[in-house]
């Protein structure tokens, strides 16, 4: 886990937000603004919903860095627009080409600067579900932002195999080379029919926006899941999507998008405020 940049003051107000889209049900508010109370640190959190606000991404980051925010998480679809907005010091997160967490500064250079703790919670929602267990040969379904943070954590797990699905084949082709340029000796695949992908996979994983509260839908059938012996789904607004209940039945063991945003979440708090936070409790005070 990343343990922060910030010294943190009791009685500071830390001013965050989340921008996104279709974020109405997101958990994130609660988490940061429950790990406050129980560090003695007041915190607001706000939705920032471009359209809603009428504006583009770009204005409404700029909105949040202009008007006291000490930093912002970003999620779909906005993370890779976020990389190319903030300073990134991390030369693995600069591979991935996707930010989820921000920090502002009005006093350092630069005034923004860019994390992905997608990549460090996709790791501790595996380990903390399947310890060691070997990760295998993995179909992973969607190449955006998070699917590019769950590949890079894959390499980091041993994975065998990833198996890239997109239906923008250059996209999948961008994240195979940014693996590839690793040498980790992983083998990385490209595919266009997750179907197909996730033939002989030992680990399936949905990182499409699929499933989701307003969305809707699974990026695969469930007799596409029999042979594979995990599941894992970065959505977790609901926690039982379609694809996960499917993987249940399919006789897999299932690893919730929430174990993800629990474990980027408390890497975020982090780094935008210092402060430790105690990890059983938080997660006892927001059980969904």
């Amino acid at each position: 886990m990343w343990h922060g940049i910030v010294t943190a003051r009791h009685g500071r107000v830390f001013k965050l937000g989340l921008i996104g889209d279709n974020i109405a049900a997101s958990k994130a508010p609660q988490l940061h603004e429950t790990a406050g109370r129980l560090s003695g640190v007041s915190v607001t959190y706000e939705r920032l919903v471009p359209k809603d606000m009428l504006r583009d991404f770009d204005g409404v980051f700029d909105f949040a860095r202009d008007t006291g925010f000490r930093g912002v998480n970003v999620t779909y679809p906005y993370k890779e627009r976020a990389a190319q907005k903030a300073y990134v010091a991390d030369p693995l997160v600069r591979a991935i080409g996707a930010v989820n967490t921000v920090v502002f500064s009005a006093q350092d250079a630069p005034a923004a600067q860019g994390f992905n703790t997608d990549y460090t919670g996709f790791i501790w929602a595996y380990r903390s579900a399947r310890q060691m267990a070997p990760a295998g040969i993995v179909c992973v379904i969607g190449a955006g932002g998070v699917g590019k943070a769950v590949a890079f954590g894959l390499v980091k797990l041993g994975a065998k195999v990833i198996r890239l699905v997109d239906k923008d084949s250059d996209k999948a082709m961008a994240v195979a080379q940014s693996l590839k340029a690793l040498n980790s000796g992983v083998v990385i695949e490209i595919a266009s029919d997750a179907e197909q992908a996730a033939k002989g996979a030992d680990g399936l994983i949905n990182c499409t926006p699929l499933g989701m509260v307003g969305v809707g839908g699974s990026p695969l059938p469930q007799g596409a899941m029999a042979g594979a012996s995990w599941a894992f789904d970065a959505v977790y607004t609901p926690i039982e999507t379609a694809f996960l209940t499917d993987a249940k039945a399919a006789g897999l063991d299932v690893i919730s998008g929430y174990e993800l945003f629990f474990g980027q979440g408390i890497d975020a708090w982090a780094i935008f405020t210092g402060t430790a936070i105690d990890h059983a409790r938080l997660r006892q005070e927001i059980t969904p």
